[in-house]
Parts: C-alpha cells; structure tokens; sequence
C-alpha cells in the first residue's frame, strides 16, 4: 500500500513539474485545494493509464522498439499523457495536454522527474 502511495506522490510531483514548464499542459481551478485534489486524481489516473495500456501497446510495438532502438518509447509516453487528458475530461478534472509535440515534451519530462523521484523516494510495501 506504502508503495502505490509513493508511486501516486511521484507521478504527482512529475506531472506539477510539466505543468509548471511546458505552457501548453494546464491544469486549472478554482482554489488551490481543487487544484491539489485534481493534480491526484490525475496522477492515479496517469498510473493506472501506465499500468494497464502501456503495457498492451509496447508489446504490440515491439517490433518498433527494436527498429528505432527504442525511441519510440518517446511516442508511446506521449500517447499515454494524451490518453491521461483525454481521461481527465471524461472524468471533468480541470488537466489538459494542448497537442502531440506538447505530450512529447510534457512525456519526457514526467519520464526524467518520475524516475529522479522514484529513486529518491522509498520502495517499501
């Protein structure tokens, strides 16, 4: 449970830090708790997007990973944070990804600031 906590707070902080670089990733509300609260909501929807599709579409592009020596990892990250707006607005949370080279950027960043957090935080179940 520890775990899924941390993994939640790591995908939280990534996507603030995306927002807070790239102008076209939003994430808006009335007052800071909103804010707060839909930033988490969007983080849980970001992992299980992670846990259940990702999967599914690497393995039916392997042949792509090994092709582009794994680049399109890059395209598939993007997919996946385009997915995760989508999802936002399905469920009315205030998150937006405005277009594909924008999830490009906004998907490498979450990749480096996820993995730097997932290092830096405890791993316990």
């Amino acid at each position: 449970m520890m775990n899924f906590v941390v993994k939640t707070l790591a995908n939280a902080g990534a996507l603030l830090v995306a927002i807070w670089l790239v102008q076209d990733i939003t994430l808006t509300g009335d007052s800071t708790g909103k804010k707060a609260l839909s930033l988490v909501l969007v983080a849980l929807i970001f992992g299980l997007v992670n846990v259940v599709v990702k999967p599914v579409v690497k393995l039916l592009t392997l042949p792509l990973f090994i092709l582009t020596l794994g680049l399109i990892t890059l395209v598939i990250n993007a997919l996946m944070l385009l997915l995760t707006s989508w999802l936002a607005d399905q469920f009315s949370l205030n998150f937006h990804v405005e277009g594909f080279w924008t999830a490009i950027l906004g998907g490498l960043i979450i990749s480096l600031v996820s993995w730097a957090l997932n290092v830096a935080l405890p791993d316990k179940d």
